[in-house]
């Protein structure tokens, strides 16, 4: 068994350390922009948080359709991945809805109010 010395990593170990000098820069800049747009108002961190939640709810239920298309046409033979990745997209589906009624309930209250 040969053992490499380390000077050959040398350019690898450059190469991770640019790519997260740039992570890190790239944090920082997310975090600045997070700051500024952090003076919105509420409605819009709340809208921008339902939308998060119905996207996250789709790319979930895309990824299920593609384990189970990827198990029916014999590239992958575990079934415990797509039951897995169906039964994440089924509580994904859940909790959107639950989260949807709850809210437009909430408006329906606020439109009944009487002033």
């Amino acid at each position: 068994m040969a053992i490499t010395p380390v000077s050959l990593f040398s350019d690898e170990w450059t190469t991770l350390n640019s790519i997260q000098s740039a992570n890190s820069a790239s944090s920082a800049e997310r975090a600045d922009k997070k700051a500024s747009s952090s003076q919105g108002t509420a409605f819009d961190t709340f809208l921008n948080a339902a939308v998060d939640m119905y996207k996250e709810a789709d790319s979930l239920q895309k990824s299920a359709e593609s384990a189970e298309m990827s198990y029916a046409l014999g590239y992958s033979d575990n079934i415990h991945d797509v039951a897995a990745a169906a039964r994440k997209a089924s509580i994904s589906l859940q909790y959107t809805v639950k989260v949807t009624n709850a809210v437009v309930s909430a408006y329906k209250e606020l439109m009944n109010m009487q002033l």
